[in-house]
């Protein structure tokens, strides 16, 4: 059962703390939060829930929780951030990781043994949520989504009972949990493989945003080709001058070029020269171990409001880039901090054998912007701005989405093809037939008919 220190109400010492999402302008406000230590204390909260009329939205940090537009009075929050731990099996180039891990707790245990794990652009991300939700990162290109490198998890199911699920164990669970998010049940630990990456080149290059337009079309020119091994996203960043950002960048507005390499330094020099005969103002590129892959982006390690959006695009021609430059660089008066393109392709578009939901990425492009909410009416101007690219890039907008990039509510049908869509629903109504779980991008219980 749940003790009291384990079950939050409002109006408690803790409960600010306690409901808080990573995107500090989102205002939740559950009917109580849950904080187990372990699986018993999540099957707990699910029985809670259920026998007091709510729903059950799980959370670690509270990634991607604006897709909810913040969970409200009829939700038990499910914080997992006591239920820590990760471990590697460097044999069989396995990890098994509880409900709260980060990616730099795996990262810590797998780099010293030349292995990493498909993990995201930040470090401090939840291994969990992240994967459920597809799961895209720098070795995405060689080895595809996170998602379909899962090997097996442990479910508390909406009758309160704990599950393995794998390839020989509730299968049809097995292939919703990859990709199809977090509808079917709180994940209590999952195992995945981890994969060789003992020779890592990566790093940046920077130059001012005067030389936006120019760079960003030698970037689209220079992507065409590249090896399945080197993967590389092309951002405009506006940066402020705050103390938790390097200093080399703190405060500037520039164009900058980020490439990881699964190879000897070499052999990256050699495919990164076209960038370098451009001059980069900064370079930053070396010979890294797995770990450093978690910070290379830059990504804040620390609870922010923001607003964010993006976009996935069939293709890109100059037309978009101009497009861009125009919406986002010199002179567009653009709130953005940040506005990434990043090139996808290789193994993402290749669907595994017997891959779970999410099997594959068929675009080529994913841009995604983000804006600082640092001051009144910040929000609406950020918001605007998104609207701005968005209407830009129309024309080679796939109307396709990843859900780990969508931040608003949004249909998820978006994110599947219909028949994926309606194999989720067969699993949600098998699984959960009184809808208790309240994902970020929930799966609708089917409609019974007849």
């Amino acid at each position: 059962m749940l003790t009291a220190a384990q079950l939050i109400r409002p109006g408690e010492e803790r409960w600010d703390s306690a409901r808080a999402a990573w995107n500090l302008a989102i205002d939740q406000r559950p009917a109580v939060v849950a904080q187990p230590h372990d699986a018993d204390g999540f099957a707990a909260a699910v029985n809670f829930a259920r026998e007091n009329g709510l729903r059950v939205a799980v959370q670690t940090e509270g990634h991607g929780a604006g897709a909810l537009a913040g969970v409200g009075e009829d939700t038990l929050l499910l914080k997992t951030g006591r239920m820590t731990g990760a471990e590697i099996d460097a044999e069989n180039r396995r990890a098994r990781v509880s409900a709260a891990a980060k990616w730099r707790d795996v990262s810590a245990l797998a780099s010293p043994r030349g292995l990493a794990p498909l993990s995201g652009l930040s470090a401090e991300v939840g291994v969990v949520g992240y994967t459920l939700g597809g799961g895209l990162g720098w070795l995405s290109r060689k080895h595809g989504l996170a998602c379909n490198s899962v090997l097996a998890a442990e479910v508390i199911t909406a009758d309160g009972k704990l599950v393995r699920a794998d390839r020989s164990n509730e299968p049809d669970l097995f292939w919703a949990l990859r990709g199809g998010g977090g509808s079917f049940g709180a994940v209590t630990a999952l195992e995945f493989e981890l994969y060789p990456a003992e020779e890592l080149y990566a790093g940046m290059f920077a130059w001012p945003w005067e030389r936006t337009a120019d760079v960003l079309h030698a970037w689209r020119e220079w992507i065409s080709g590249l090896p399945d091994e080197l993967s590389t996203l092309a951002r405009i960043l506006q940066l402020p001058r705050l103390p938790n950002v390097p200093e080399p960048v703190r405060g500037r507005q520039l164009v900058v070029i980020e490439a990881a390499y699964l190879g000897a330094a070499g052999s990256a020099g050699e495919l990164l020269r076209p960038l370098r005969d451009l001059r980069p103002e900064l370079d930053t590129f070396t010979t890294v171990p797995p770990a450093a892959l978690g910070r290379l982006h830059m990504e804040p390690e620390d609870p922010v409001p923001y607003a964010a959006g993006g976009q996935m695009l069939d293709e890109l021609p100059p037309a978009a880039i101009d497009a861009i430059t125009e919406a986002a660089g010199p002179g567009s008066g653009s709130p953005l901090i940040s506005f990434e393109l990043r090139h996808l392709g290789g193994a993402l578009a290749e669907p595994p054998p017997d891959a779970g939901a999410l099997a594959a990425v068929d675009d080529a492009f994913l841009t995604n912007g983000v804006g600082m909410i640092m001051a009144p009416g910040a929000a609406t101007a950020i918001n605007t701005q998104l609207d701005v690219l968005a209407d830009a890039l129309k024309p080679w907008d796939s109307d396709v989405r990843l859900p780990n990039f969508v931040d608003v509510p949004t249909d998820a049908r978006t994110f599947y093809p219909p028949e994926t869509f309606d194999r989720l629903q067969e699993v949600k109504r098998r699984y959960d037939p009184d809808n208790l779980f309240h994902a970020n991008h929930p799966i609708p219980t089917p409609v019974a008919t007849g």
